[in-house]
């Protein structure tokens, strides 16, 4: 980019200039019609304010379309904040509680999504525009009126007015992934056993594009439903079985994976009707290049049919309706699999890894069926799929119940802003300031999650709307009461505020915001260059009060609270590692349970890591960044596979009694067990920013397959390979979150980002109030 404005037009400018058009025909035509054409200036106020309200303050997230439909089932939400705001305002007592509450409700639906946050800044301020004067609740129909106009204008030009393509879907992404999968599956069925770099570098792009960072907020799986959750889960699952097939041990010398018959089945794996060589979404033979290659054997063939059930789950996902009969021979396979015993220690050890392969299927299958039948799906008995017979009020009430309490970062975020406009509120109804409501519009709009932040985006707010303030100042001088060249000026100046204000930043945006309620309050009432002083005063009352809060409500943002967050996390890890590989080694009654004991903290410290991650991303790294070298998403992937896989070795699909394993085996699991944990704590002590854990390395190294079964002790049995194949996959998230993983680990796609690949920043609608620096990659 060269120049003051970079290269003209750039795809920034271009969003932002459609965005601006949109803004600016809506709010201008309202405006005009009932100031001019039915002498309503109430009306008027309403109908720019709550265009600006839900298109230039709210970042909705989606095509037109989309944003329409949101839209429209918020225009009821908005009645109802006009009319308690105009009815709380007349004392000031009563508009400071109303303020307090529902500032803290209105910020406290960023839980259920991305587009309950990008609506909420603008509902905001919905509340806001009424609870100052005129206290007169006898215009409370021409309050309902404009607004209501306002929206149905935006509404008709969100879906006509150059709407934005629509994005791909997440289905889709997922669908993708899942057809990656089932290539990689049948390229690993043929010599030499292994994938080609073309074929990782694939499987590693379609796992990243699953990653929320790559997916526009309009598409991310991030609400608290049946199929929301589950595509949600869709997604991690292809992500896991990416990651397992990458890295699937070749098989033993002297043993290759039985080839595709081509007159028969898979050798015991029949019975249910169909011909077996059939993969599940296509004809037979499709995808099988060189799988004639190795030599025939006897027994199923688990990559096959994990390839056919990836293609179920993709055909699934694009709505089609597979039989499922492909899940079902994968269920066989993996109850096979979990019972073969009598093996050399390399197929025992191979097969630990198919065991991992399968279940990440068979997870990916289930998930896929869920997020598109809902309720209605053939889920499995509770466990990891808890959530497929809830119904979406009890959903709902444990995501808001999750989040209540002072770790949650949504809530920390909604009592700074609640208790901030409140007090924004006390001190412009106490002192009577003029034009009052540009204090808590400052307020709402300035105040960020961190003090640096704040700081500079006050320093920045001030400088432009000081230069705005001058500029309208000397406009309103030379114009006088020529009210006619204010109506005709008003149009294009916000044409050029909301196309310049989210590119070039929040002083670009208050300096043209200035002059632009300047215009259109000399159109409502007569005014004079004091207009502008007023402008600035309030502008420096709101940030001020922003800025206090944020120094005492939470004042290093998630920076802090992602540190703590994970530290927990992998505490908790810790000890389901240590249980797990305890009750591994002394065997006992197993029954089929919703989760293992201790598992619910850790779905629970997941949530709240995950919470803080998504805000860690959207705040601007500090001058010394408290993660240097550390991937985050690493340690989220820890605490998934470590749920997972500790209640697959634990949950049966039924009562079962597991003998103890011989002493050897039982130590070399214990210690194993013992080692990743003890590497967890160490992890968790360096990240917690309460600790006084000395700032060095952890030392861990990335976990090969010839040192996983350099100790093997004789005569272990299945459970004890695949209990050190969940260890060592562990062991590998740990090295990746330390910053410590080698090259050769890229190829364990799906698993976690690394530093080759990072996180792209996240799409945003054009917004001129919360203009920010750069995000981190």
């Amino acid at each position: 980019m060269g120049g003051a404005f970079g290269r003209w037009p750039s795809p920034a400018y271009r969003a932002a200039a459609r965005g601006a058009l949109r803004v600016t025909i809506t709010a201008s035509a309202g405006f005009y019609v009932f100031l001019y054409g039915f002498d309503s200036a109430i009306g008027a106020t309403y109908a720019l304010f709550g265009a600006i309200a839900m298109a230039g303050l709210s970042r909705l997230p989606g095509s037109g379309r989309r944003r329409a439909t949101l839209l429209l089932g918020l225009v009821p939400v908005c009645w109802v904040l006009i009319t308690l705001g105009t009815y709380l305002s007349v004392r000031t007592w009563s508009a400071v509680a109303g303020m307090l509450v529902v500032g803290f409700v209105l910020a406290f639906m960023a839980v259920g999504g991305p587009r309950f946050a990008g609506a909420a800044t603008g509902l905001q301020l919905m509340y806001i525009l009424p609870s100052f004067p005129p206290y007169d609740p006898g215009s409370l129909g021409e309050r309902l009126a404009g607004a209501s106009f306002g929206l149905v204008l935006l509404i008709i030009a969100e879906l006509t007015l150059l709407p934005e393509p629509a994005a791909l879907p997440y289905r889709e992404r997922a669908a993708r992934a899942a057809d990656g999968a089932a290539r990689c599956a049948d390229r690993l069925r043929s010599a030499p056993y292994t994938l080609p770099e073309a074929a990782l570098s694939s499987a590693r792009a379609l796992g990243e594009g699953l990653r929320s960072s790559r997916v526009p907020e309009a598409e991310r799986p991030a609400g608290a439903g049946v199929r929301q959750r589950a595509l949600a889960h869709t997604g991690l699952a292809t992500r896991t079985l990416l990651g397992r097939l990458a890295v699937l041990p070749p098989p033993p010398r002297g043993a290759v994976p039985p080839r595709r018959s081509e007159a028969g089945g898979d050798g015991g794996d029949g019975g249910d009707g169909a011909e077996p060589d059939a993969p599940a979404g296509g004809p037979a033979g499709k995808g099988r290049a060189g799988a004639a290659e190795a030599p025939e054997t006897e027994g199923p063939d688990p990559l096959r049919v994990v390839a056919d059930v990836a293609r179920e789950t993709a055909a699934r996902l694009r709505g089609a309706i597979p039989d499922g009969r492909a899940h079902a021979r994968l269920r066989r396979i993996r109850k096979a699999l979990t019972a073969a015993e009598d093996a050399p220690p390399a197929v025992l050890r191979r097969n630990a890894a198919l065991l991992e392969v399968t279940d990440a299927a068979l997870a990916m299958s289930t998930a896929a069926d869920i997020a598109v039948r809902g309720r209605a799906a053939d889920a499995p008995a509770p466990g990891r799929f808890w959530y497929a017979r809830m119904r979406a009020p009890r959903l709902w009430w444990r995501r808001l119940s999750g989040h209540v309490g002072g770790r949650s970062v949504f809530f920390q975020n909604a009592v700074r802003i609640s208790l901030a406009l409140a007090a924004a509120r006390l001190i412009a109804g106490v002192d009577t300031l003029p034009h009052g409501f540009w204090v808590l519009l400052a307020t709402l709009t300035l105040t960020r999650t961190t003090v640096r932040e704040t700081r500079t985006t006050m320093r920045r707010a001030l400088t432009g709307a000081l230069v705005g303030a001058l500029v309208a100042a000397a406009l309103l001088a030379l114009v006088g009461t020529d009210i006619e060249v204010c109506a005709v000026a008003l149009p294009p100046l916000m044409l050029v505020t909301f196309t310049l204000g989210p590119v070039k930043g929040v002083g670009w945006a208050q300096a043209l915001f200035t002059v632009v309620v300047a215009l259109v309050f000399a159109q409502l009432a007569p005014a004079t260059w004091r207009l502008a002083e007023f402008r600035l005063l309030d502008v420096l009352t709101g940030s001020a009060i922003g800025a206090v809060f944020g120094l005492l409500a939470w004042p290093r943002g998630a920076h802090d609270e992602l540190r703590r967050s994970v530290a927990v996390l992998l505490r908790i890890a810790a000890e389901i590692v240590v249980a797990t590989t305890a009750q591994i080694a002394a065997g006992g009654r197993r029954v089929p349970v919703v989760t293992a004991p201790g598992h619910r903290s850790l779905q629970h410290a997941l949530v709240m890591a995950e919470s803080a991650y998504a805000q860690y991303q959207s705040e601007p790294e500090g001058p010394v960044s408290p993660s240097a070298g550390q991937d985050w998403q690493a340690a989220l992937i820890a605490g998934h596979h470590t749920l997972w896989g500790a209640d697959r070795l634990l949950v049966p699909p039924e009562p079962v009694v597991v003998p103890p394993l011989g002493r050897e085996a039982a130590e070399a699991v214990i210690r194993a067990g013992d080692r990743v944990a003890a590497a967890m704590l160490l992890t968790s002590a360096r990240t917690d920013p309460t600790g006084d854990t000395a700032e060095t390395p952890v030392p861990l190294h990335t976990p090969t397959t010839s040192a996983a079964g350099a100790d093997d002790p004789p005569g272990a049995p299945r459970v004890y390979y695949a209990t050190v194949s969940w260890l060592t996959s562990l062991k590998t998230d740990l090295v990746r979150l330390t910053g410590e993983a080698e090259t050769r680990a890229d190829a364990l796609v799906g698993r976690a980002p690394n530093a080759a690949h990072p996180p792209s920043p996240r799409p945003r609608s054009p917004q001129p109030w919360r203009s920010r620096p750069a995000r981190r990659p």
